[in-house]
């Protein structure tokens, strides 16, 4: 009771700090953190000695309590220091977030990482969207240019095809036509196709005249048609050419040249004198005697030579646009005695202009060019074609 009251009668006594227990608080006159006070001293003076003296102690304090919370500038002294440096330690909630109860670990607080996120998501799938439009376009493009190719290939080669039908069905109406315009009734033509025996053995197609029984049969011209290179016997078939001069009276006869449709390659023919044979043989297995030999491009090889040579055995001779004829003097043409009909397209600027520098030089010609025709004018203008064959196989009789 005592020491009580002696220490509240004079509060600035001197205290220590036991080591035991903390210090009493200077708000009860005690003195802060063990700092002694002296008689006469106030306590002002006392706290700001004992805060300038445990400075460094204080800092501690101050960083060791920015986890709790912020530090009140009363627990540490009335000085300014203290408080302006535990507001310079205390925590930012933005740099270290918000801290668990019992001084747990911290967790970053980061709100702009997922709408980043999001960002990114939006922009791949946007772009793989993008990929996918683009590769659906080019290959619609590429189907598109295929089309167009397509189609423009079939604009190519259908007018040809459509022709060729067409020639050949113009053919067989037209010799409908004559037939019921003539009132042949009793008439009926059809093409049969035979091959001559022999080495090469050779194919051929005649038409022929169906009659009633009893009516006679007149004495025919007999027609020998060769053919191009690009075409065989059925040509002239499918042309309507022979079941045509089958109706008007003639014999027509299409053979398949060595090498070509059904007759086999022969090595008896690689020279000129063989295929003059050859021709020499058709004729002889066939029974024809004095025809009239059509020979269009290619044939040229067989068709020349052989009028040189053999044309006092032919009653006519009709070259369209034949190759071969420049290998021949003129002084060889003109002993040719034959009759000639020349016929070539206008638009043949190559065979037909080049045969023609050569067959005008023999003596009984006369020449027809079919207007805007080219080389195989016969299967471009078959009306045309039949028309002036016709008028020349007339002249013949």
């Amino acid at each position: 009771m005592k020491s009580l009251e002696t220490r509240l009668k004079n509060p600035l006594r001197t205290c220590t700090a036991s080591p035991s227990k903390p210090p009493p608080s200077p708000a009860f006159g005690g003195c802060p953190h063990g700092a002694k006070a002296e008689e006469g001293d106030s306590p002002g003076s006392v706290l700001s000695q004992s805060s300038r003296s445990e400075a460094p102690q204080a800092r501690r304090v101050v960083v060791a309590a920015a986890g709790l919370g912020t530090v009140r500038s009363g627990s540490l002294g009335t000085g300014a220091e203290p408080s302006a440096r535990s507001s310079a330690f205390s925590p930012s909630p933005a740099r270290w977030g918000s801290s668990q109860a019992g001084g747990g670990a911290s967790v970053p607080h980061q709100p702009g990482r997922r709408r980043r996120r999001r960002r990114r998501r939006l922009s791949g799938a946007a772009q793989q969207g993008e990929r996918l439009t683009m590769a659906l376009i080019r290959n619609r493009l590429g189907l598109l240019v295929l089309g167009v190719l397509v189609t423009f290939v079939l604009y190519l080669l259908l007018p040809a095809i459509q022709h060729e039908r067409f020639t050949s069905r113009a053919g067989s109406h037209k010799a409908q036509a004559r037939a019921e315009e003539k009132g042949q009734q009793d008439v009926n033509v059809t093409v049969l196709t035979g091959t001559i025996a022999g080495s090469p053995s050779i194919l051929f197609r005649e038409g022929f005249l169906l009659q009633r029984a009893g009516t006679p049969s007149p004495k025919r011209l007999e027609v020998v048609f060769l053919h191009g290179q690009a075409f065989t016997s059925k040509t002239w078939e499918d042309l309507g050419t022979l079941t045509l001069l089958s109706e008007e009276g003639y014999r027509s006869v299409a053979i398949d040249l060595p090498g070509y449709g059904n007759s086999p390659l022969s090595d008896s023919v690689s020279t000129e004198q063989g295929r003059v044979a050859f021709l020499l043989r058709v004729l002889k297995e066939l029974g024809i005697q004095r025809p009239v030999l059509i020979s269009p491009s290619m044939s040229g090889h067989y068709s020349v030579p052989f009028v040189l040579v053999h044309g006092a055995q032919l009653k006519g001779f009709v070259p369209i646009a034949p190759v071969g004829t420049q290998e021949y003097t003129a002084q060889q043409y003109q002993q040719v005695q034959t009759p000639t009909l020349i016929i070539y397209g206008e638009r043949d600027s190559g065979l037909g202009a080049q045969s023609l520098q050569s067959l005008q030089q023999l003596p009984k010609h006369k020449v027809v060019v079919l207007p805007d025709a080219g080389h195989a004018c016969y299967l471009e203008k078959p009306r045309e074609f039949h028309e002036v064959l016709l008028a020349f196989l007339g002249e013949l009789q």
